[in-house]
């Protein structure tokens, strides 16, 4: 009965832990190295869990989480919750206290994309890393998007959280689709590495970085993100990483050359994208106008007209819905 007072993750010492409940060390020691074996198989339990659920609410932090997987019958801690979503790379979008991890002499760039019309193909493009659960173990997703035409440009998996997968798929979008002018992402490690920025500054593209908390950002491959997850992965449930690769190519082809978008008209990524016409977007600016450095302007791909910034008028400004909100209800 005593033995089970014992939690090897609390802050006291397991050491101390022992001395006060009168319980051997070498008995603690000896049923932890004989549970240690079905450990992994639970973690991918409540990795699964927690996939599932960050992906319907990716607001919820570790407190929202615990009292999640306490519904579902698993009693775990906090510390747990939060080992296994640093492990996957989640964290609740909202503000707060190192709610994101980034390299402290990795330079961050200012977000350039609030009130700014996205009006042609390869003016912005975005980018962002998921998790993606496997039967026995995770794997890590990048992809590209466009923003005119939500068109998928290129992805890669990885079994690990580098920034070398990330550098490899830029550079692939790069060699097939051309140079954007504007390249979004978050602050992670990833994006802010000397080799990603490297390749952006060597094609003079300008870097673009998500603000701290700001969920709506990059909205647009949060949502490509729920669609990946609900019409494909949880459907199929992979089982190893070949499976995964073989899958996903299925699913972006079909992604960009079959599925209509209803935020595109009911037209395919894949045709907006070559016909420049049928999409656009705009995350509005709440805050007053955007600030645009007037030293640099956009190139211009297919249409003259130049992205400017356009302060939301006075009688809306009370509003909390826009057009980048409603991208998250509609495919």
């Amino acid at each position: 009965m005593r033995q089970t007072w014992i939690d090897h993750e609390d802050q006291l010492s397991v050491n101390r832990q022992c001395e006060l409940a009168d319980v051997s060390r070498a008995t603690m020691y000896r049923q932890r190295t004989q549970s240690e074996a079905t450990a992994p198989q639970k973690d991918l339990i409540l990795c699964s869990l927690m996939d599932e659920e960050y992906t319907k609410h990716p607001f919820y932090g570790s407190r929202r989480m615990r009292e999640f997987l306490h519904r579902c019958g698993h009693v775990v801690n906090r510390k747990r919750i939060q080992r296994l979503m640093r492990k996957m790379g989640l964290a609740g979008m909202a503000p707060g206290s190192n709610t994101s991890k980034k390299h402290p002499k990795h330079k961050v760039y200012p977000y350039l994309l609030r009130g700014v019309a996205i009006t042609r193909p390869n003016q912005v493009w975005s980018t962002d890393v998921t998790y993606i659960r496997l039967e026995k173990g995770f794997a890590y997703l990048v992809a590209i998007i466009d923003w005119y035409s939500r068109r998928v440009l290129s992805w890669r998996i990885s079994n690990s959280m580098d920034a070398s997968f990330c550098v490899d798929c830029l550079e692939e979008a790069l060699r097939e689709h051309g140079v954007p002018e504007i390249f979004n992402s978050d602050q992670g490690a990833q994006f802010t590495s000397h080799a990603l920025t490297g390749v952006l500054k060597r094609e003079g593209v300008r870097i673009s970085m998500d603000g701290r908390g700001r969920a709506l950002d990059n909205i647009f491959v949060e949502r490509l993100w729920r669609s990946v997850k609900y019409e494909d992965v949880y459907l199929k449930g992979y089982a190893n990483m070949a499976e995964l690769m073989v899958g996903l190519a299925q699913y972006f082809s079909f992604y960009n050359e079959e599925r209509p978008h209803q935020s595109l008209g009911y037209q395919t990524p894949s045709q907006v994208y070559k016909s420049a016409q049928g999409g656009g977007a705009k995350i509005v600016d709440k805050f007053g106008a955007a600030v645009v450095d007037p030293s640099v302007s956009l190139r211009s791909t297919t249409v003259s007209t130049t992205a400017t910034a356009t302060p939301e008028p006075t009688r809306e400004s009370g509003q909390r819905c826009s057009a980048a909100c409603e991208e998250m209800n509609t495919a």
